[in-house]
């Protein structure tokens, strides 16, 4: 278990889950959520090839009960008339921008009515939009962040958008949330992170129509993959901004 879902899972304590709505699902968040003693949960993502991999994540745990819904959160009849007792927003206020760009007040609202009882979001601070950071560690995330924002957007894609705890907690409120609890979580990037995120790179920058553009592109991903594994195999990890968890009731 992640530590933020340790922390999520703090501070429920001992309420009962009850019916779960995971908004914005992923392997991670499903797995996760299919561990709950919960009555059943239902599942949303924006994706069919998502909705394959979270079924697959969830496997023998998934329940006849249990749910797995494509949609988009900007439709209104998504869900509509249903409510939740817990809802698990996980990475969904920056994702949701390649599904429903300038989406993220809206998605706010619609958790709002949808949760009658306790609303967990997760989130990520921006880091790719600030100034080069000045650990060597922290600028070689930033560096690969801005690379692979611009492949996706070279490739005809969207990325995704994230937003600070600030902006998060001051929407909440506005939307009729009680802030419960707040937390921040430094990041320490590993093997993984680059991996994933060069990949992401990497197959973007060869499909483009302009085969020198794409070939600089994925040069410029090897040689920061390789910068970055140095980095971590002589250091452990690579350290930039934070990730956040934020703990709402309907106010």
């Amino acid at each position: 278990m992640s530590s933020l879902f340790r922390f999520v899972s703090e501070l429920h304590g001992e309420r009962p889950w009850g019916h779960v709505l995971d908004a914005g699902t992923g392997r991670n968040s499903l797995r996760w959520v299919a561990t709950l003693c919960s009555e059943r949960w239902t599942a949303v993502t924006g994706a069919v090839a998502m909705a394959a991999q979270a079924r697959a994540a969830a496997g023998a745990a998934m329940r006849p009960a249990d749910r797995i819904v494509v949609g988009n959160w900007i439709d209104p009849g998504l869900l509509a008339g249903e409510s939740f007792d817990t809802v698990l927003a996980d990475y969904l206020v920056g994702a949701v921008e390649g599904f429903a760009p300038y989406g993220q007040d809206t998605l706010l609202r619609r958790l709002r009515s949808l949760t009658r009882g306790r609303l967990y979001l997760i989130g990520l601070e921006p880091y790719v939009p600030l100034p080069a950071p000045a650990d060597p560690g922290g600028r070689l995330v930033w560096e690969i962040g801005r690379l692979r924002d611009a492949c996706l957007l070279l490739a005809g894609e969207r990325p995704y958008r994230e937003f600070p705890l600030a902006w998060v907690l001051d929407r909440l409120a506005r939307c009729g949330f009680r802030i419960v609890a707040a937390r921040r979580f430094p990041i320490r990037y590993g093997r993984r992170f680059v991996d994933g995120q060069i990949a992401m790179c990497r197959e973007r920058a060869l499909r483009l129509a302009d085969r020198t553009l794409g070939a600089a592109l994925d040069g410029q991903a090897r040689a920061l993959q390789d910068r970055a594994l140095a980095v971590i195999a002589d250091s452990g990890g690579l350290r930039l901004g934070e990730d956040y968890v934020v703990a709402a009731e309907p106010a």
